[in-house]
């Protein structure tokens, strides 16, 4: 890798983006509930609720699909407001003709009892006696598992760093293995144009509710399949004013499209593992692109690289890899960082284009709803691609959302300075 820094001259970033830096997962985790009685989104468990549980229970088994006999677990976080939806889901699983499987959290402990869902009939045998079974053992987990079709996974339901497993982990080799789906329902991904992420209050909520709600999820297929066809069908460049300025193929490569389809017919489709992991709230569109093929520079705004501040970040690319790094601050930082998640650090990951209208920065604010899921917010990610199909792993990811970048495919234009060209 050739390390160079500009000399004397600072590029000016105007570009906002924000980096997440986690280890390898569909989507940023969430935590878990908090001491001082804080849920998993971070706010008060005791505050004014503005989250109507039924009708975001039904939007998701509407997205499932389910057919009669499939198999549903629930994977949750206990000690939450999202305790409220699990009682729902349960009873909306059995009144669709689905096996209620019960519901545990990441470490395989039962959540809420049967008593508690509408329709339960002792007589019929006690739906949760398969989470029971379940245990906390991890070495017990993978034959039961295997015999699941949907898993939820709840606001809160995060890896436990000081666990070697979890159950929702666990799932994921049942979904490698080319079985399964599984819903990301989060409620989390609020980040502000200064890299932070926000805490969950009721603007969050209101603008997430209503995308899970409201939104048209024919017309955002539509979209999301239209730039599917786009970007294997010719080259993509993305540019920023601050200096970004990028191309690559996707060719045939699997282009995931979160449309918010978690059904068994759009599991059977499945290319990679984000493929059978469904996002709700839904709305972009994720690709590895051909890595041999990209070429060009990344420009950053100020950010934190390797635990100290860096300015003028460009990092250059040849076939997919990093081989320069230019900076006006903050050099040794950027070169730890990426020297010290070895392959992964030096590895284009992923290009993401958000769709969802109803997940765009609000107007007159300045933060991304939903880890960049709205339209027009474009993600140029680092790191570990397994999960979308790639062989280079690790676990390291350094995703970057950009707010004002212009996207071309194939000599059309799709987004142009942060907004989604009409008609596309």
């Amino acid at each position: 890798m050739r390390i160079s820094i500009t000399d004397g001259r600072r590029v000016v970033l105007r570009a906002m983006a924000v980096f997440l830096i986690h280890g390898l997962s569909a989507c940023v985790p969430e935590g878990g509930s908090d001491a001082d009685g804080s849920d998993a989104d971070g706010r008060d468990a005791d505050a004014n609720e503005v989250i109507d549980f039924e009708a975001l229970s039904a939007t998701l088994l509407a997205r499932m699909d389910l057919q009669p006999g499939e198999r549903v677990l629930l994977v949750g976080e206990g000690g939450s407001r999202w305790d409220a939806i699990v009682p729902l889901l349960r009873a909306g699983v059995r009144a669709a003709g689905g096996v209620d499987l019960g519901a545990v959290d990441v470490r395989g402990a039962v959540l809420g009892a049967d008593e508690d869902i509408a329709g339960a009939d002792p007589s019929e045998g006690r739906p949760a006696e398969f989470a029971a079974a379940l245990g906390t053992a991890p070495e017990g987990w993978a034959e039961p598992l295997a015999t699941v079709d949907v898993a939820v996974k709840l606001p809160g339901a995060a890896a436990d760093p000081t666990l070697d497993n979890d159950v929702y982990r666990a799932l994921q080799d049942v979904l490698r293995s080319g079985r399964g789906r599984t819903v990301h329902f989060h409620w989390a991904g609020a980040t502000s144009f200064e890299m932070g992420e926000l805490a969950v209050d009721d603007r969050v909520d209101r603008v997430y509710q209503t995308a899970v709600l409201d939104t048209d999820y024919a017309a955002l297929a539509d979209a999301l399949a239209a730039f599917e066809a786009a970007l294997t069908s010719g080259p993509v460049r993305v540019t920023t004013p601050a200096g970004t300025d990028i191309t690559f193929l996707v060719d045939d490569g699997p282009v995931t499209r979160q449309d918010g389809d978690a059904s068994a017919a759009r599991a059977e489709r499945a290319r990679n593992l984000i493929d059978r992991e469904v996002e709700i709230p839904a709305g972009a569109a994720r690709v590895l692109p051909v890595l041999e093929t990209v070429v060009g520079q990344i420009a950053f705004p100020p950010a934190q690289w390797g635990g100290e501040r860096a300015e003028g970040v460009v990092l250059h690319f040849e076939g997919g890899r990093v081989v320069e790094v230019e900076a006006d601050t903050g050099r040794d930082g950027v070169v730890r960082e990426v020297e010290e998640a070895g392959e992964a650090g030096r590895t284009f990951r992923e290009l993401g284009v958000g769709f969802n209208p109803l997940l765009a920065i609000p107007e007159g604010e300045e933060w991304i709803p939903y880890y960049g899921y709205g339209d027009a917010v474009v993600r140029l990610s680092l790191g570990d691609n397994t999960e979308l199909g790639g062989s280079v792993g690790g676990g390291y990811v350094r995703w970057n959302f950009f707010v004002d970048a212009t996207v071309t495919v194939g000599g059309e234009v799709w987004v142009e300075g942060g907004r989604l060209v009409e008609g596309r």
